[in-house]
């Protein structure tokens, strides 16, 4: 009903342009009988600024339509000014200048993305930081990061991208109706691999990719009802019409000393335009990609996904919403926004579900299953637990997090996801565990929890075993797994016969952002040559050895056979080694929060999570 009454504005705008007289704004009653007010309301006085600007956008159009030379037919002049009055009417519906926040809903967004006596600092790597695609061939499937600080927003966004164009290269040029659905559906529960020529990926498919990726990731926080999209009023009626790199110049020329330092800077330039129609809003954002691209793309987006989630809705996501989502002091992006982009909701922290503190007090997690997921640093050294819906998303796709940044890890086989037997149960005693565990992810239950697990989960432990495990009044997950891997089969355990239950070998690459300057691999000394600011993309063999240890693995310390105290200890002292001694970075000990015991061997420089 809002576009209706949208289009018939503009086709009054439109038809009151064509006069000599100037436009006056529409008016609710019959002529002679309304009574202009002294003075208008703030929703008039846009109104008919929004009216004004589009009839003088047509007025122009009209004028280079008038000055295009004259056909030598009269009923060709005919049809060609029909037509050329159908197309202005439909220009005038698409210059959409959206519209204003109120002074309260521009407050609130400021000080909930910055808080109150923010940088400029800050502020400037916010402002400064477009959403674009490498110029490097290597990496020209990634988004470059010039700036520290948005680098949450980049690396989420780039997720869905590399779901995009490595799952779904043949919907690239399509755009359905009900898009959220589609896009949420996996394309088969069989094994899928994509291609690894990523310099192979035309402009028009990464820009398509990165549309149907912006849209899916709106509505996906607009609970798939809505999305809201935010430009920005001094270029977003200028670009319309323009092509290739004269839109650059006009969105340049516009930015040119813009500033947004406070709620009230915000309000003036900022326009926002809600949608309930997937296809009108993919549309609409490729109509206002240029926008995007441009220096104050990222902060953009982050808003246009706040927004379409609801202000309120964000607050009542987290659970100290005082704090804002750009952290201090260097401006990073909190892990709201990171799980705000990846599931829709603005919760503070990664494990599934909620935890029950007492006293009716809870801490919100991730509530349902996401298309790309979430691993970070931080749960290798105990400060945290991913849970399963972001550890195991859909797609082989995670965002990376580190103390100080974020970046993109992924592999082209969908079946690097899938569980062998091994995993496959780890993965139902280790849910039925964590249920219990109300320790913020520390690994440990009580011994009432316990025996709950072992009840859900038909585990049966001797008597001396049970008492072993119980003696200190809880119970550590890494003992109660040692226990499990010796446990036989019939009493629900995983005691091993072959020693190569748990073993897979498979590739995964890895990509940061940042843009670092170098020519041809090398970094760029003299004055003569010209640096490219590349990303970096690693390839990783990932090889997850049988149930020991990474440590008990490459040391071979199995039991000799002669010292062999249980029957497999012979045949897991013959189980092979990986063809290279493993390396070791920061990534690995992330990888290793996913797959358990798994060792990493890269080419070249080792993978930079900072």
């Amino acid at each position: 009903m809002a576009d209706q009454q949208e289009e018939e504005d503009l086709r009054m705008a439109l038809r009151m342009s064509m006069q000599n007289s100037p436009p006056e704004p529409k008016r609710s009653k019959p002529r002679d009988t309304a009574i202009l007010p002294a003075a208008k309301t703030p929703e008039e006085s846009r109104q008919l600024q929004r009216e004004l600007m589009a009839a003088a956008a047509e007025k122009r159009m009209l004028a280079a339509a008038k000055a295009a030379p004259p056909s030598s037919s009269q009923s060709k002049n005919e049809r060609s000014g029909d037509f050329e009055m159908k197309e202005a009417e439909k220009k005038a519906k698409e210059v959409n200048l959206g519209n204003e926040l109120s002074d309260k809903e521009a407050h609130q967004l400021f000080a909930m993305v910055f808080g109150t006596g923010v940088s400029k600092d800050i502020l400037a790597q916010w402002s400064n930081q477009g959403i674009r695609f490498s110029p490097d061939p290597e990496t020209s499937m990634g988004l470059v990061q010039h700036e520290g600080g948005p680098c949450g927003v980049l690396a989420t966004i780039q997720a869905f991208v590399l779901k995009h164009l490595l799952f779904f290269p043949d919907e690239l040029g399509k755009v359905a109706a009900n898009m959220p659905q589609n896009l949420n559906s996996r394309r088969s529960k069989s094994q899928y691999v994509a291609s690894n020529n990523f310099s192979a990926f035309t402009e028009d498919a990464k820009a398509r990719a990165l549309v149907k990726s912006m849209s899916e990731m709106l509505f996906l926080c607009g609970n798939n009802k809505r999305a809201v999209i935010a430009t920005l009023s001094v270029i977003s009626h200028g670009i319309e019409g323009s092509e290739g790199s004269s839109k650059d110049v006009i969105i340049a020329q516009a930015l040119e000393g813009l500033s947004i330092e406070s709620a009230s800077d915000l309000q003036k330039v900022l326009r926002v335009d809600r949608y309930t129609s997937p296809t009108s809003a993919f549309k609409r954002l490729e109509a206002m990609i240029p926008i995007f691209q441009s220096r104050m793309g990222a902060l953009l987006f982050l808003i246009s996904a706040l927004l379409s989630r609801g202000l309120d809705c964000v607050q009542a996501d987290r659970d100290d919403p005082s704090q804002p989502l750009v952290t201090a002091p260097f401006g990073h992006a909190s892990q709201e926004i990171v799980n705000l982009l990846l599931c829709g909701q603005a919760v503070p922290n990664v494990f599934d579900g909620r935890m029950d503190l007492g006293g009716g007090m809870f801490l919100k997690g991730i509530f349902t299953s996401v298309e790309v997921g979430f691993l970070t640093l931080l749960e290798s050294l105990n400060f945290c637990k991913v849970g399963q819906n972001l550890k195991c998303p859909k797609w082989p796709i995670w965002v990376v997090g580190s103390e100080s940044h974020y970046t993109v890890l992924f592999a082209l086989d969908t079946a690097v996801q899938d569980e062998n037997e091994l995993e496959e149960r780890e993965s139902q005693i280790r849910k039925a565990f964590d249920a219990q565990d109300q320790s913020g992810g520390g690994g440990f239950i009580s011994v009432e929890a316990f025996h709950q697990v072992l009840r859900e989960t038909s585990i049966r432990l001797r008597s001396e075993k049970l008492d072993s495990l119980c003696n200190s009044g809880f119970i550590v997950w890494s003992e109660f797994w040692q226990v499990i891997l010796d446990l036989d089969k019939n009493l629900g355990g995983l005691k091993d016969s072959t020693g190569q239950m748990g073993r897979k070998i498979f590739d995964l690459y890895h990509f940061n952002g940042i843009a670092k300057s170098d020519l041809n691999g090398s970094q760029a000394t003299t004055e003569d040559e010209t640096p490219v600011q590349r990303p970096r993309l690693t390839k990783l063999r990932v090889s997850v050895p049988p149930r020991w240890t990474p440590e008990e693995f490459m040391a071979d310390a199995a039991v000799a056979p002669g010292n062999a105290g249980s029957e497999s200890s012979q045949k897991d002292a013959e189980v092979a080694k990986p063809e290279q001694p493993p390396q070791h970075a920061p990534l690995a000990d992330c990888i290793r929060t996913r797959w358990p015991r798994a060792v990493c061997n890269w080419i070249g420089d080792p993978p930079s999570i900072v």
